[in-house]
This record gives C-alpha cells, sequence and structure tokens, in this order.
C-alpha cells in the first residue's frame, strides 16, 4: 500500500442507516419526554400561594392577642399579647393532620390524636413531639409578610422567633 492513496468512506447499508436514524429518533424522543416529565414534576409557586412568601396586611389590621388562619398558605398568623408576630404552620408535628384554633380552649387541637398547642405553638397535650413548626415573618413598611417556603422546625419556642414590627 501506497501512503499517497485517499482511503474511501466506508459503504453503509441502508438496514445500517435505518438503525442510526431510528436510534436518533429515539435518543431525541427520550429526551424530550424526559423534559416535559421534569417540568411537569417540579413544584409551580403562584405568588401569594402556599410555598411562596405571602402578603398577610398591614400591622394595624391584628389586633393584640389574635389568631388569623390563612387557609391558602396552610398557616396561622398569631399576633401575641406584646404586639409580636409568629406565623404557625397548621400541620400537627405528630402525624400531620391539619390542626384548628379553638377559641373557646384557646389552643390549636388536633382532631386526629388530641394533642394540643398554645398559641406561641408550645405542646401542651401529647403525643406531639414538638411545637408546631413556623414560618419566617417579615415587616416592610408596616406589611406583613410570610415565607411559607420552607417549615422551621423547633424543639420550643423562644422569645427571638417573634417580630416585632
Amino acid at each position: 500500500m501506497n501512503d499517497n492513496t485517499i482511503s474511501q468512506p466506508k459503504n453503509i447499508s441502508r438496514r445500517d442507516f435505518t438503525k442510526l436514524a431510528l436510534g436518533a429518533i429515539g435518543a431525541a424522543l427520550a429526551v424530550e419526554v424526559g423534559a416535559i416529565g421534569l417540568s411537569y414534576a417540579a413544584p409551580r409557586v403562584a405568588e401569594g400561594a402556599f410555598g411562596s412568601v405571602m402578603t398577610c396586611g398591614k400591622v394595624e389590621d391584628f389586633p393584640n392577642g389574635s389568631v388569623t388562619p390563612f387557609n391558602e398558605g396552610r398557616f396561622y398568623l398569631v399576633r401575641l399579647a406584646d404586639a409580636g408576630f409568629l406565623a404557625l404552620y397548621r400541620k400537627c408535628t405528630h402525624l400531620g393532620c391539619a390542626v384548628p384554633w379553638d377559641q373557646t380552649k384557646n389552643a390549636f387541637v388536633c382532631p386526629c390524636h388530641a394533642s394540643e398547642f398554645d398559641n406561641t405553638g408550645n405542646v401542651l397535650n401529647a403525643p406531639a413531639p414538638r411545637p408546631l413548626d413556623r414560618f419566617a415573618v417579615l415587616i416592610e413598611n408596616g406589611e406583613i409578610k410570610v415565607d411559607t417556603g420552607t417549615p422551621i422546625q423547633r424543639d420550643q419556642f423562644e422569645q427571638s422567633q417573634v417580630v416585632y414590627a
């Protein structure tokens, strides 16, 4: 063989070409279906819905000692007697039931297993193992906002968790 010879391209059969073409189309289709599946599974957080920052209203809209439910955000905005704010997740720390505020008992009472929590979320009656989770509260220009993106777990209520205007 001579070094000056140009090699001829290898001929490909129709069958091999069809296999390659179908394989490429299948791979492209798999990538597209995977991308659609991921976009479907990814959470969509609309402004003002659970998982986003929710605007609750003006500071003066909430009297001291009040507990206001925000069903869209799955939390209660508590204004303590000292005028501080807490946002408590309404999910029981025992088994995850929705915990309503009982005005007559002045406590959150779980309908599933009778756990009770005070207005700061502390456990008054077991089987709940720890206080209600809370959400971050922000006060900007006299307006209260609650970030429901990430519940904050805690072992006990601490005064540093309260936000003041």
